[in-house]
C-alpha cells in the first residue's frame, strides 16, 4: 500500500515557488504572491501558475515513489511538460505528465538519499500526495548555502520547448553553477510589469537577471517613449532592497524578421538592443556600479538559426548553447561570499 505523504507535510520543501496554494484538493505552487494574484494581468496569472524552475525536495530511503496530481489547464492547453527526478545530485528519471494524474519511479535504492522533483515548466500541476514505502524514512532536505539566483524574461525563459524542466537554459545554468533558481520567465508576458519587479524585490537574491524586450517587441506594448523608462523603473524597484546584487540585463537573442523590421510602435529588435545597453549606462552613470550589460546576440546569433523551429524560441539544443554563454558571461558576478 505503502505510506501516503500530503503535499503540505513540512518535511517537503517547495524549493524557489514564490507561493503555494493550498486545499483540501492539494498544493499547487505558484510564481507570483497567490493571495494578491488579483494585482496581476490574468494573462500573466495563467502563467505564472506554470511551475517552471520549481523543485520539491526531502530525504528518505524510499525504494519507489510515487505522485498523484490533478490537471489543471489554462487556455484549454491540454499538454504539460514532464518532470524530472534526481537523487543525490543525478538524473534517475524522466517521466511524463501530459493527460496524467499519477506516476512512480522506482529502483530508487535502500540508502538515504536527497529526492529532488523538478516539477514541468510548461502546464500547471497540483500535487495531491505522494506515496513512499511503508516502513520508509522521510526528512527534510539539507539545508544549502548555495547563492539565490533570480531569472526574469518570456517564452525564452520559461522554456517550453525544452525537453525537460531540467533541460531549460536557467535550470541548466542554475546546476552547473551551483545557484538556487527561481524561473520568472512568463510566456508571452514580460512586459516589465510594476508588479513584478516588486515580487522580485521581495524575494532573496544574490544575483538577478533580466531578458527584455522580444514580448514587448511582438505585443508592441512599450514604444520609444516608454520602453527605457519601464526598464528603469523597474530595476530601480529592484534596488530598493536589492541594493549591491549584481543585476545582469540582456537584450533579445537573434531573431529572424523582427531585427529590422518595424512593430506597431516603431520598435525593432536592434533598437530595442540599444535602448536596453543606453539604460544599463544610464544606471552606471548614476552610480549603480553593480548592473551590467549583455547583448542577446552574444548568447545567441545568426549562426544557430537552424535551431529555431519557429523563428523566435530556440529548441532543446538551442537552449544548451545559450545555457553555456550564459554561464560565462554570469561567471564573474557569482563569487558573492
Amino acid at each position: 500500500m505503502g505510506k501516503s505523504i500530503n503535499p503540505d507535510d513540512t518535511r517537503l520543501k517547495w524549493k524557489e515557488a514564490v507561493s503555494t496554494e493550498t486545499t483540501t484538493e492539494g498544493v499547487m505552487p505558484w510564481r507570483i504572491p497567490f493571495a494578491q494574484k488579483d494585482l496581476f494581468a490574468w494573462q500573466l496569472v495563467d502563467r505564472a501558475a506554470m511551475p517552471a524552475g520549481v523543485r520539491l525536495e526531502f530525504r528518505s530511503n524510499t525504494s519507489y515513489l510515487e505522485m498523484f496530481f490533478d490537471s489543471i489547464f489554462f487556455d484549454s492547453i491540454p499538454d504539460r511538460s514532464p518532470v524530472d527526478i534526481f537523487c543525490d545530485g543525478e538524473l534517475l528519471a524522466t517521466l511524463p505528465t501530459a493527460n496524467l494524474n499519477f506516476l512512480r519511479v522506482e529502483n530508487l535504492g535502500s540508502k538515504n538519499k536527497a529526492i529532488q522533483i523538478w516539477l514541468p515548466q510548461w502546464g500547471e500541476l497540483r500535487i495531491k500526495k505522494l506515496v513512499i514505502e511503508d516502513n520508509a524514512i522521510l526528512t527534510e532536505p539539507e539545508a544549502r548555502k548555495h547563492p539565490e539566483w533570480v531569472t526574469y524574461g518570456s517564452s525564452i525563459t520559461q522554456c517550453r520547448a525544452a525537453d525537460s524542466p531540467s533541460q531549460t537554459w536557467p535550470a541548466l545554468v542554475a546546476r552547473k553553477n551551483h545557484l538556487e533558481l527561481t524561473c520568472m520567465g512568463y510566456g508571452g508576458q514580460c512586459h516589465l510589469d510594476p508588479m513584478i519587479a516588486r515580487t522580485i524585490r521581495d524575494l532573496p537574491a544574490d544575483i538577478i537577471s533580466l531578458c527584455l524586450g522580444i514580448n514587448i517587441y511582438s505585443a508592441s506594448s512599450l514604444n520609444q517613449r516608454t520602453f527605457q523608462p519601464g526598464i528603469l523603473g523597474f530595476v530601480q524597484i529592484l534596488r530598493e532592497k536589492h541594493i549591491d546584487a549584481p543585476i545582469i540585463v540582456m537584450s533579445p537573442i537573434y531573431s529572424p524578421g523582427r531585427e529590422e523590421t518595424f512593430n506597431e510602435v516603431g520598435m525593432t529588435l536592434q533598437l530595442m538592443r540599444s535602448e536596453i545597453a543606453n539604460s544599463v549606462d544610464i544606471l552606471k552613470g548614476l552610480g549603480d556600479m553593480h548592473i551590467h550589460y549583455v547583448d542577446g546576440l552574444d548568447i545567441f546569433d545568426n549562426q544557430y538559426e537552424n535551431l529555431l523551429p519557429d523563428n523566435l524560441h530556440p529548441n532543446n539544443e538551442g537552449y544548451s548553447i545559450m545555457a553555456s554563454n550564459i554561464s560565462n558571461f554570469l561567471a564573474p558576478y557569482l563569487c558573492l561570499e
